[in-house]
């Protein structure tokens, strides 16, 4: 089975993603991103699958993801159970990797761990311990303390002697073939044109299949119709305009995102985030007065 392509979108105002998610969630399924990605497992026991390697996972089970190597982790829970935390992740860059360690040449061991995570890494109970409470803290964080927490679980991890490497020596991923498939095509061609008309006719012909083919299949891999993933993906890409200073209207934020008329804007804003656009940005003001008072 060939996994489907997950669109990580890291903010213009951040140099990795770090964010949690409970159970069920749309990115629980066998997937994979051109993005590192460190998951650590909060709650819930059951199987995960990482490249050719299949094993059994509990809390505390932390693995960092290379570039491009499917992984799905599954929950062995009641149908009906919602967890509110599951797992807590961070994602980031091949790019921001490189320039990261030539900034700094002390990172030069981290770089191997790097390396070798493109077929997967366990780390062990004990740096497990140490990272968990640095991812927990990570999530909400900002500014220099974010990146000096991100620079201390690298530091945990490159330091684990007992950490497992976990695919085969065999086993090689293969984004090109992934891309392939044709929910894969649709979802990078809605991620490089998420601001143009994208209609379900034009994304079913570029998969090669019936509009009402794409419409299932779409709702089967990403658990969403497209309409309801596009608008999740527009409205992200509006909060990082709007944390910027370059958009400055709402109506300019608005068409700049993707979406053609500011009433509907207004409303899928506030349906995924509890605010509107203009409550977003004003307690982004009084955040940042706070912070320039203390």
């Amino acid at each position: 089975m060939q996994p489907d392509l997950e669109l990580v979108r890291i903010g213009e105002t951040e140099s990795f993603k770090a964010w949690e998610h409970g159970y069920p969630f749309h990115t629980v399924r066998w997937h994979f991103h051109p993005e590192y990605e460190l998951h650590l497992v909060c709650a819930t026991s059951g199987r995960y699958f990482i490249g050719d390697f299949i094993g059994q996972f509990a809390p505390g089970n932390l693995v960092l993801v290379g570039p491009n190597l499917p992984h799905n982790w599954v929950s062995e829970v009641d149908d009906e159970a919602i967890v509110p935390l599951r797992s807590r992740v961070m994602q980031f860059t091949e790019d921001f990797v490189t320039r990261t360690v030539a900034c700094f040449p002390e990172l030069v061991d981290a770089r191997k761990l790097f390396e070798r995570s493109k077929a997967g890494v366990l780390f062990s109970s004990g740096t497990s311990a140490r990272v968990a409470e640095l991812m927990r803290r990570i999530v909400p964080a900002n500014g220099t303390e974010r990146i000096a927490l991100f620079l201390g679980i690298v530091a945990a991890l490159e330091q684990d002697r007992d950490a497992q490497t976990l695919t085969s020596q065999q086993y090689l991923p293969d984004p090109s073939g992934f891309m392939s498939t044709g929910i894969n095509e649709v979802l990078a061609h809605i991620n490089d044109n998420l601001t143009e008309t994208l209609d379900e006719e034009t994304l079913a012909q570029l998969a090669g299949v019936t509009p009402s083919t794409l419409s299932r299949s779409f709702r089967r891999h990403t658990g969403q119709s497209l309409t309801k993933y596009v608008n999740r993906l527009r409205v992200t890409l509006a909060c990082q305009l709007l944390m910027s200073s370059d958009f400055a209207t709402i109506t300019d934020v608005c068409y700049a995102s993707g979406f053609n008329n500011v009433s509907n804007f207004n409303r899928q804003f506030l349906a995924l985030r509890g605010v509107t656009p203009t409550q977003f940005r004003r307690l982004l003001l009084e955040n940042k007065n706070i912070e320039e008072a203390a």
